[in-house]
């Protein structure tokens, strides 16, 4: 196994202000991420994807459990303007360029 990554779908009006949470976190230096990417659908406005990459399923979920991981997402619920969808794919191969 390559590796782990969670997608998290929203759809919120208020993409800075969940910007600035996310930027907060990663200053910290809390989290057991290695890296993320946040994107804007280019087909649907307002909707939006947090990838989020992990060494391991392992990780991701201890990263899950971290109070300051649970707060940013509780906060982040209330800026969306509706449930997210979470996706936990496990890495078969990736590759660059």
């Amino acid at each position: 196994m390559a590796g782990f990554v969670q997608i998290i779908e929203y759809k919120s009006s208020r993409i800075e202000e969940i910007r600035a949470l996310i930027e907060g976190l990663r200053k910290s230096g809390v989290g057991t991420a290695l890296g993320g990417t946040l994107t804007a659908d280019r087909d649907r406005p307002g909707y939006h994807f947090s990838i989020v990459e992990f060494a391991s399923a392992e990780s991701a979920m201890e990263n899950s459990q971290l109070p300051e991981v649970s707060e940013l997402a509780r906060k982040m619920a209330e800026l969306c303007d509706g449930p997210a969808k979470f996706y936990n794919l496990d890495v078969v191969e990736s590759w660059d360029g």
